[in-house]
């Protein structure tokens, strides 16, 4: 299997672990503070890897070059899951994962102002039907709302949460100076729990560890393990082999995700309306996945 092969593995695994976050998320957003939550998760998923890294690859000295470059890194993905959950107090999961999937665009911006990407013609249409999907569902497709364009506050702060995880994507490869994908997804995790407990120190000691309900420490364990730990190993491993619009394209799928992550805890089955805003992300997936015509001798050191 090639490098590229690879990279759209993982990010199709990526797509179905992190679509559980949206329906477990909106359980338990209002049970504890955004905060505190993010924080645990960043100190349980650090420890995984961590562990992973030293069993697999181990942590050269050399990692620890330019600490600055996982501060960055910590602070835009501790941004986009604060945002997250503070986002889901009042949206629904299908809507915020609609949200989500406006990402690719402005990933694909970030990725040629920071590296000079080039979205070519057919990604800026497949951009475009994504984003017209998820603008479809966003609105519950309801084309008064969408005129007025009466989209909830829940939402608005979930798309700069969004904004935040768009730009880390091409910074990965930015400041990635060949450090391993578990190595680097350590230090980024370690940099973003540090800057949680800071910042969020009065929200974790007025939290009621030893009381809080069972659906909340689940929550926490999964988002930990799956949609924080493997997601984000898999961000990093997809951004070293992949453009970054490529990367954030399979965020087109977890609406579809979602939608059967609800339809499993008993929630009701969207209207049709909705489910062609659904059909529209898929399409624009397929179009961002077909590869490029490239000459036969041409090579891309970035997937070597």
């Amino acid at each position: 299997m090639s490098a590229e092969a690879r990279g759209h593995l993982a990010m199709l695994v990526f797509s179905a672990l992190v679509a559980g976050s949206f329906s477990l998320g909106a359980l338990v957003a209002n049970q504890i503070a955004p905060m505190a939550i993010t924080a645990a998760r960043f100190a349980i998923a650090a420890v995984v890897i961590g562990t992973a890294a030293c069993l697999t690859t181990g942590i050269p000295r050399s990692a620890a070059r330019a600490p600055w470059r996982y501060l960055v890194l910590g602070g835009l993905f501790s941004a986009y899951f604060v945002l997250m959950f503070y986002g889901l107090k009042t949206a629904e999961p299908i809507s915020v994962a609609a949200v989500f999937t406006l990402t690719p665009v402005m990933s694909a911006l970030a990725g040629w102002v920071l590296l000079r990407q080039i979205t070519t013609p057919r990604m800026a249409l497949a951009l475009s039907i994504g984003a017209t999907g998820a603008l479809w569902v966003i609105f519950r497709a309801d084309w008064q709302a969408l005129r007025a364009f009466q989209i909830g506050g829940g939402e608005i702060i979930y798309f700069w949460g969004c904004a935040a995880h768009a730009i880390y994507t091409p910074m990965v490869r930015k400041l990635n100076r060949g450090e391993p994908a578990v190595v680097f997804a350590f230090g980024t995790l370690l940099a973003g729990f540090v800057i949680l407990t800071v910042l969020g120190w009065p929200d974790i000691r007025a939290t009621d560890w030893a009381n809080l309900a069972p659906i909340v420490w689940i929550t926490l364990l999964y988002i930990a393990l799956f949609a924080t730990a493997a997601s984000f190993v898999m961000v990093q491993f997809s951004a070293l082999r992949l453009p970054s619009a490529k990367v954030m394209a399979y965020t087109y799928l977890i609406p579809s995700w979602v939608i059967l992550w609800e339809i499993s805890l008993g929630r009701p089955v969207p209207t049709p309306l909705v489910l062609v805003g659904v059909t529209l992300t898929a399409i624009a997936l397929i179009l961002l996945l077909k590869s490029e015509v490239r000459p036969a001798h041409a090579v891309d050191p970035a997937l070597d």
